[in-house]
């Protein structure tokens, strides 16, 4: 039996990036995926083509995540098609570097529009539905900045360091529904915005990646792993956990 067979998963963000990698991770690994991005770009051929090669069901749903009613409506569909929501990734998520005396109060409310309040609105919404159904699960997307800082990223620090809070005290509270709330805080990742990042700052980011203990950047597929078992069966018994992918930098 493959780790997530017959799990139904919702992934925002799964446009591209790491939460494009984690989409095709829970394919394999057996789970019907319902992928969300704010456009539907290549999705539907990428869905019907990693639907085929893995012989499960992968289906586009566009919805911004800042939208309430919009995300409401999405999870409505999903639970209304499947019978049940197992799991939600909450991956879609904003990224902006300014240092102090730079932060604007505009970019502060889109940030943690993205990274913050609508996770606290999916939380909220997708729990209700899995209350129905005897449980499920949720895999936040947190980030090596919320857990130890970074020089130039207060903001995003602060948003992710938010989703670390929320996801321990969500964990609590819905323990009694059976339903288990953990996170991946991600180090360095390397992905289209990290060569974009390197282009611009490679000195001192190669500095950063020097302090990485197992010697290499990680990989969008590190993170997918991650995600995958926190979301399996294999974790049963492991909620409020703040999981460190990032080669052990962050100790």
């Amino acid at each position: 039996m493959k780790l997530l067979e017959n799990k139904i998963a919702l992934i925002t963000g799964a446009g591209r990036g790491i939460g494009r990698v984690i989409a095709e991770q829970f394919a394999q690994d057996g789970a019907t995926v319902y992928v969300n991005d704010l456009q539907i770009g290549d999705m539907e051929e990428w869905a019907a083509d990693c639907s085929a090669r893995n012989k499960v069901k992968v289906v586009p749903i566009c919805f911004d995540i800042t939208d309430s009613s919009a995300m409401k409506s999405a999870l409505m569909t999903i639970y209304k098609t499947e019978g049940r929501i197992d799991c939600v990734v909450n991956n879609a998520a904003i990224i902006a570097n300014q240092k102090l005396g730079m932060v604007t109060k505009d970019l502060l409310e889109k940030m943690y529009s993205v990274n913050v309040f609508s996770l606290i609105d999916m939380l909220q919404i997708a729990s209700r539905l899995m209350t129905r159904t005897g449980g499920g699960c949720f895999v936040n997307i947190a980030s090596i900045t919320g857990v130890v800082g970074s020089p130039g990223q207060v903001a995003y620090s602060s948003s992710k360091g938010a989703v670390i809070a929320i996801t321990k005290s969500a964990a609590k509270e819905l323990s009694p529904q059976q339903i288990r709330v953990n996170a991946v805080a991600p180090g360095i990742i390397k992905t289209e915005r990290f060569e974009e990042l390197y282009e611009a700052n490679g000195d001192k980011i190669d500095n950063r990646i020097s302090r990485i203990a197992l010697g290499r950047l990680g990989t969008p597929q590190d993170v997918a792993n991650a995600v995958s078992f926190l979301a399996s069966d294999r974790a049963s018994y492991i909620s409020g956990h703040i999981l460190g992918v990032d080669g052990c930098a962050s100790i």
